[in-house]
């Protein structure tokens, strides 16, 4: 049977992040410039996870897959292809730039990758809010005219977010976050993105950072008006579907369980609020070890041949990220 796979953060300095990760989930991240990114888990040729712990500790998410992709992903996988989704989160210190990812139609031919990409709330200042998606009726020349008069903002949908919304933000949606959030972000494994506009700011090495207007006009959709949250989702719910995953969020009681099976799917499980107590599934019911404490913020890979029972420490939510492996 299958360890649970635990991965080291990768973190990423962004000049729009901060330090929030140190304080909200007890984490000593390196230097002290802003971390925007903490890449939770990831398989690409610039960036991989590496396994913390069993029977795999130290090797690279990729080599696991090489050698272990029936057991981690199941029999039909095919070996030498990526883990299809990257988990990161996200400190949003200050805004981020007004960007879109290409939709799968056009990515190639603009020599990127689609990428859409799910926004769980787990922090906000007061008065925090979100950009996706236009206000409604505004169109391509409307909008291209606000870029050269730098009142954009003026065209894009805003609206105002709390801990336990969640947003599904597909290809080809214009989009941006502003300051004061830190989002569990659940998306395709994909780096491509197109910045619209910067709010005039520098980057970390003082100099504007480069937009991609042309991409970015190609690649939004002009007719996605106001899409709507998820508010505060209930115990249990489904926050997002489509092609690329599914998201469940599950909210548990203290004492209460959660089993996932072995040979049903690999399923990723992001620990949003609370903790949990993972111990194996036996013929007998469950391991007489201690068992692994997940703490909040933590995100781990529960392979397709692992079985396990997840016992909740207090009040705890979790976000269940499955059906990306078919």
């Amino acid at each position: 049977m299958c360890d649970l796979l635990r991965f080291e953060p990768l973190y990423q300095e962004r000049v729009w992040g901060g330090r929030i990760l140190e304080t909200v989930f007890g984490r000593i991240l390196p230097g002290e410039r802003p971390v925007g990114e903490s890449w939770e888990v990831v398989d690409r040729p610039e960036a991989q996870s590496v396994v913390v712990g069993g029977a795999w500790h130290g090797q690279t998410l990729r080599r696991v897959l090489a050698a272990n992709a029936a057991e981690v992903m199941g029999p039909s996988w095919p070996v030498g292809q990526p883990f299809p989704i990257l988990i990161k989160w996200l400190d949003c210190r200050e805004r981020l730039s007004l960007q879109v990812h290409p939709p799968a139609g056009i990515a190639a031919a603009l020599g990127g990758e689609p990428k859409t990409e799910n926004w769980y709330i787990a922090e906000t200042v007061p008065g925090a809010k979100l950009m996706v998606g236009l206000k409604r009726g505004v169109t391509r020349e409307q909008f291209e005219r606000a870029i050269g008069a730098q009142t954009v903002e003026e065209c894009v949908h805003r609206f105002g977010v709390a801990p336990g919304d969640s947003i599904l933000v597909r290809s080809g949606q214009l989009h941006a976050i502003d300051a004061g959030n830190l989002i569990l972000e659940i998306q395709q494994n994909s780096d491509t993105t197109y910045r619209v506009y910067d709010w005039g700011r520098v980057g970390l090495d003082g100099k504007p950072r480069p937009l991609h207007l042309e991409e970015s006009l190609r690649s939004i959709d002009w007719q996605d008006f106001e899409p709507v949250p998820l508010r505060g989702a209930a115990s249990a719910a489904v926050l997002a579907v489509g092609a690329e995953f599914q998201i469940r969020r599950c909210g548990l009681a203290a004492g209460e369980r959660m089993e996932i099976l072995a040979g049903e799917q690999p399923r990723l499980l992001s620990v949003v609020s609370g903790a949990l107590l993972a111990k194996r599934r036996v013929d007998a019911g469950v391991s007489a070890d201690g068992g692994l404490r997940l703490g909040r913020g933590e995100n781990v890979l529960v392979p397709y041949a692992g079985g396990f029972t997840f016992f909740a420490e207090g009040p705890t939510v979790v976000l269940l990220t499955e059906n990306f492996a078919d």
